[in-house]
Order: C-alpha cells, then sequence, then structure tokens
C-alpha cells in the first residue's frame, strides 16, 4: 500500500462520519436526477419518457463510473475531494445551465444528456472510492452492508423530500445548487478530517471553499438567474412566476395581453380567451335541459366558469382541478381576477383540488354536465384523463339528459388526435358532434360535444356574447377537408395512442 495513502486512511478520526457522508452523496445523487428529469418535463413535456430516458442515461453513466474506479489507485482521499467538488459544480449548476441555455441553442437535449451522463458518471464513483477509503475500517460483509443501507436511505429521503418540499416551496435551481453545496461540504469535510492530508489536500481545500463561495452567491441569487432564464424562454415581461409538485406556472405581460403558460405551453391570451371559452360553454349550456348542477374538469383559470355562472339557473358548479397553486392564483391576483369576474370566488363554486381521473372514479353521483378543459395530451399523466377508462367512468357519472364537451386539441395540427378524442368517446357508449373555431393565439381549435342519447336543439341565448351565437355553432360544425374525419385508435388506457398521435403531429410544427 501506498504510505502517504495508508497515513491518510490512519489519520481519518472519524469513519462513521464518512459512513454518513454515504448517505449525504446517495441524496444529492438521486437528486440531480430527479432535477433532471423534472426540468425535462417542464421544457420538453412527456414526462414518462424525459424520465425514463434520464434515468437509464444516470444509471448506464453510474456504472460506467463504477467501472472506470477501478483505475483510481493512488491518493484516493485527494480523487475523492475531486470527484465531490466536480459534482457540486456540476450537478449543483446543472438547473441553472439548463434553464439559460433551454432558448438559446439548437441542441439543447444534447446539453441536457451529456450533463446528465457526466453527473451520473462521477456520481459512480464515488461509492467504489468510499469502499476502499473505508475497508481497512471493516470486515468486507461490515462494509458492504454499511455503505449499501446509507445509500438506500439517503436515496429513500430524496425521493420524499424532492417533491414535497424542495420542488414547491425552494424550486428547482436554488434545490440543486443547495445539494451541490452539500457535496462540496463533504469535500470540505474529507479535506479537514485528515491529520496529514499533504500539498494536495491543502490546495483542494481552498477549492473547496472557492466553490461553495460560488454556490451560496448563486442560491442567494437564484430568483434573478431564473427571471433572466425566463426572459429568453418568453416574448413578453415575465410577471409570475412558481413551480409547483405538478407543473412550472408563469404569466406573461404585454399592454394589455396576459398570458399563462403551464410547462412552457400557452394555456390563454387574454385577448382572444374569450373566443375560446365561449365556443366550450355555450354549446353546451344552450342545449342542456337541467342546468342546476354542472362540473368544470380542469380550468382552475375560473375563465369557464366564469361563462357558466352566466346561468342563471345554475346552483351548483364543482371544479375539479389538480394544482391547488393555479386556482389560489386565480382567486387572488388582481390580473386575473378581473378576467374571470371573480368567479372562483361566487358561492356557487366548489373547488376541489385533486386528481380528476380519481375523484371520477371515486364518485357516487350523476352530475347535468360535465366541461372537461384539460391541458393538451402532450404526456401520459394527461393522456389518462382522455382514456376509454376515463370517458366509461364519465358515461356513469351523467344524467340520462346530460351533455359533456371536452376540449380536443387542434383539428387542423393534429387531426388524428382530434378524432381519436371521438373515436374513444364512442367507444365509451357517447353519441358526438365535433366542432372547432378560430382563436388567434393558437389557431383552429377544436371541441367534442357528447351525450347518451340525441343532441336537444339549442335553446335561445339569454344573452350577448362577445363571439358565439347560434349562427356561428353552425359555422363550427362544418370541418373543410383538411380537417375532414380519419381513422384513429381508440385511446386505450394502456398503449395511449392519442399521446402518440399528439406528439408526432405537433412535433411537426413545433
Amino acid at each position: 500500500m501506498d504510505s502517504g495513502l495508508e497515513q491518510q486512511q490512519q489519520g481519518l478520526a472519524k469513519p462513521a462520519l464518512l459512513l454518513f457522508s454515504v448517505f449525504v452523496i446517495a441524496t444529492c445523487g438521486l437528486i440531480y436526477e430527479l432535477v433532471a428529469g423534472t426540468l425535462a418535463s417542464y421544457v420538453l413535456g412527456d414526462s414518462v419518457t424525459q424520465f425514463s430516458t434520464i434515468i437509464g442515461t444516470y444509471l448506464f453513466a453510474m456504472g460506467v463510473g463504477s467501472y472506470l474506479s477501478r483505475y483510481f489507485n493512488t491518493d484516493l482521499f485527494a480523487r475523492f475531494v475531486q470527484i465531490e467538488l466536480m459534482i457540486a459544480v456540476l450537478g449543483g449548476f446543472s438547473s441553472t445551465i439548463l434553464f439559460v441555455l433551454f432558448e438559446q441553442i439548437l441542441y439543447f437535449r444534447l446539453i441536457l444528456y451529456v450533463l446528465v451522463f457526466l453527473t451520473g458518471l462521477l456520481v459512480g464513483l464515488e461509492i467504489p472510492l468510499l469502499m476502499r477509503m473505508l475497508k481497512d475500517k471493516f470486515t468486507f460483509s461490515e462494509l458492504v452492508s454499511e455503505v449499501f443501507t446509507f445509500d438506500y436511505i439517503g436515496a429513500l429521503l430524496a425521493s420524499l423530500i424532492f417533491p414535497l418540499f424542495f420542488v414547491p416551496h425552494i424550486g428547482l435551481i436554488r434545490t440543486s445548487l443547495f445539494f451541490g453545496l452539500l457535496n462540496a461540504v463533504v469535500a470540505l469535510w474529507v479535506c479537514f478530517s485528515l491529520k496529514d492530508p499533504g500539498y494536495k489536500v491543502k490546495w483542494l481545500k481552498g477549492v473547496a471553499f472557492i466553490v461553495i463561495a460560488f454556490l451560496v452567491v448563486a442560491f442567494i441569487f437564484a430568483t434573478k438567474i431564473q427571471d433572466f432564464a425566463e426572459e429568453f424562454s418568453y416574448h413578453d415581461k415575465v410577471i409570475f412566476t412558481k413551480s409547483t409538485p405538478y407543473q412550472r406556472i408563469v404569466l406573461t405581460k404585454h399592454k394589455n395581453d396576459v398570458r399563462l403558460f403551464l410547462n412552457n405551453n400557452l394555456q390563454f391570451s387574454s385577448l382572444d380567451e374569450y373566443r375560446y371559452h365561449e365556443s366550450l360553454v355555450h354549446p353546451l349550456m344552450t342545449s342542456l335541459a337541467q342546468k342546476d348542477t354542472i362540473v368544470i374538469l380542469g380550468g382552475g383559470d375560473g375563465l369557464a366558469a366564469r361563462e357558466v355562472l352566466k346561468y342563471k339557473e345554475v346552483k351548483k358548479l364543482y371544479l375539479v382541478d389538480l394544482d391547488p397553486a393555479v386556482t389560489q392564483l386565480f382567486k387572488s391576483h388582481p390580473l386575473l381576477t378581473p378576467l374571470n369576474k371573480d368567479a372562483l370566488s361566487d358561492p356557487k363554486i366548489e373547488i376541489i383540488n385533486q386528481d380528476a381521473f380519481i375523484w371520477l372514479l371515486e364518485s357516487k353521483k350523476q352530475f347535468n354536465a360535465f366541461i372537461i378543459d384539460f391541458p393538451d395530451p402532450s404526456n401520459f399523466s394527461v393522456g389518462k384523463l382522455y382514456s376509454l377508462t376515463f370517458y366509461k367512468q364519465l358515461y356513469k357519472c351523467l344524467g340520462d339528459q346530460g351533455l359533456v364537451v371536452i376540449q380536443s386539441t387542434s383539428p387542423l395540427v393534429a387531426p388524428k388526435s382530434y378524432w381519436c378524442v371521438e373515436a374513444t368517446l364512442q367507444k365509451a357508449g357517447f353519441k358526438t358532434l365535433p366542432y372547432h373555431t378560430f382563436v388567434p393565439a393558437f389557431g383552429d381549435w377544436g371541441y367534442m360535444m357528447a351525450s347518451k342519447g340525441e343532441f336537444p336543439p339549442h335553446q335561445p341565448l339569454p344573452f350577448a356574447l362577445k363571439f358565439y351565437n347560434h349562427d356561428t355553432f353552425e359555422a363550427m360544425c362544418n370541418f373543410p377537408v383538411d380537417m375532414a374525419r380519419r381513422k384513429a385508435e381508440v385511446n386505450q388506457l394502456n398503449n395511449q395512442s392519442l399521446v402518440r398521435y399528439f406528439e408526432e403531429e405537433w412535433g411537426k410544427v413545433n
């Protein structure tokens, strides 16, 4: 054994603290993986694909790192400190780098996976080096047991604190910086724990202080870094941002135009949202025999609720939206409450912050109507809300004379996706009435009305609207050749063909 290495091992006063560092670095390692997967889901969509490919790349890189650790045979403590500092910098600044570069470079995915691979490679070196550093302090069976116990406990902790605390309360940039700091502190602790560290480790001690200083400064100014990155991502001024366990919420404003983005996808423009929401709500409401109990699934912005509440016959309106941060934002923000006419504070409305899929499966009631305003099916977690399983449960919960309307993406840009929604509804037992309209912020947009029986005739509108009337609706029901009905698969829960259609069709224009 190298005499310097032997002295270093003998100089390590508390092996238990080094074992505790296994717990710390295991927690940090999984956090970097979760940060990359979450950020990729925010900006690229399709959370299942992003997490799957990132986890696979990360684990493969860890395997490569573990293999390469065999070539580290001297100065293990110094090597370990170097690796910790490199992880602190690479993992700590990973979300900052990715947010800043997203709109700046053409090959963003390449940068993303290179960062994931390099971080996984370095993390893969950590545990083998630690085990070799501790091999003279424990028997082999004790060493393996102790190291992997702390490793797995650290992974469990990371999986719990990441979604429950760090993402909603600290955000992705500060989260990665915080855990980068932990890696740097581990490196610094190892430097200080050696009684006779040598010149190289003394030099690394100074580097560790510099890395910690940079991470602390970046942590303090993380909000400004995030604002700087998002100024490039959005053409208009960003006036509000928030990361929740479910999505990234961004509000922008230019003159009189307020826009909402969820996970980088435009949800509405205040200049023309009335076209979308009037078209969504009023064809159903003017065909509905009984209007006393209405359910809106999605629509946490309260804009569809605003239209429903124009009908005095409505006695109870349930709004089921997953993210409480969205409903609270649109219930309280001074720029947003005038848009929805304070609909979310109306005494007739009951807001339920729950997954609509679970809420519907657990529902024992029947309702007069469902107005479904979910985001587009760009990933499997949303695609389940357009599935045959969901629509069959919807059929059970709808009264015999009830109606359903669903926003169904663009029949012009994504015709297979659009007609897939109809095919799935029909398979669930519904009769369908497809229609579409032009919304300047989105282009030509489609809806699907559904019922258990024949569609009743439209009743007269009890008030004037900005855009919609019955003559307009007749035109909405006509589809030109390029949007005409085409054959599409049923969107089963186990295959999510709608998500595949959506990615394929929208990928050609994005």
